[in-house]
């Protein structure tokens, strides 16, 4: 019996492990799934471009909120920073590579991610509780392609578009802070942006962009297509989405740095 007892701390871990394998493989056969039937028809063109204004249009004052106050605190940090060292003039290039590169994708894909991901799962593990996709499958209409697939693309496709906004925003919030708190020169200011950024930033970011995207719809749909019954397994799976979601984005972001970034 004590034996027994010493045992079960083991057989909790190798249960959790066993638990946390078992769920690997669901999101990887729901990921496969996604991709298999994202190039072969039926389509629909009409809820595409309805989830492109729900994940992108709408989230844009978010998105825009977001970005403009960090590239502002970011432009006073760096400036304290590199008053430690004489450094203050590298404020405009610092602020431009740090929101291209990385805040502005992260940040887009969070506030995505918590706005979006959770409709997402919330809206379909209705449709899953009250039946409506029961009713899907009994009208010949595949759930995969109606619900996932234009999802899935309409957040790959506007998370680029909002981030590029964001980037924009966010490098004008520091131009902002520069030359009304610190007394940077406004030419100067917008000079250092333009030639300190390369055509690899943007595109490292933009690509960050729509991983994330991806990233965002897939844990929300997963999420929601397998949430249990009740408003309590509804309520699981929007908090799940949003968690999956920006721990994935959080470890993507480092894989895709690492990819681009690595020397």
């Amino acid at each position: 019996m004590k034996g027994a007892r010493l045992l079960d701390p083991l057989a909790g871990l190798g249960a959790s492990t066993l638990g946390l394998l078992a769920a690997i493989g669901r999101v990887a056969f729901y990921l496969a799934s996604t991709l298999s039937h994202v190039l072969r028809p039926p389509f629909y063109p009409r809820e595409f471009l309805a989830q492109l204004m729900v994940i992108g249009y709408f989230s844009l004052p978010v998105v825009g909120l977001t970005a403009l106050f960090t590239g502002g605190a970011l432009a006073l940090q760096i400036y304290v920073g590199g008053a430690r060292f004489n450094a203050e003039s590298v404020v405009p290039q610092i602020v431009a590579i740090g929101m291209v590169r990385e805040l502005g994708p992260v940040l887009t894909g969070l506030m995505v991610a918590g706005r979006v991901a959770s409709s997402i799962a919330a809206e379909i593990g209705t449709m899953k509780v009250t039946e409506q996709i029961d009713a899907l499958v009994t009208l010949s209409t595949n759930p995969m392609k109606y619900l996932t697939v234009p999802r899935v693309l309409a957040a790959t496709i506007a998370l680029p578009v909002l981030a590029a906004v964001g980037d924009a925003i966010g490098i004008f919030g520091g131009y902002l802070v520069g030359i009304t708190r610190l007394d940077l020169n406004a030419a100067t200011y917008l000079k250092n942006t333009a030639d300190f950024l390369e055509t690899a930033d943007v595109i490292s970011g933009l690509v960050k962009a729509a991983v994330f995207g991806f990233i965002v719809a897939l844990m929300g749909c997963y999420h929601g297509m397998n949430s249990g019954r009740g408003a309590q397994g509804v309520g699981r799976a929007t908090t799940n989405a949003v968690v999956s979601s920006s721990v994935l984005i959080m470890g993507a972001n480092y894989l895709l740095t690492q990819l681009f970034f690595a020397t």
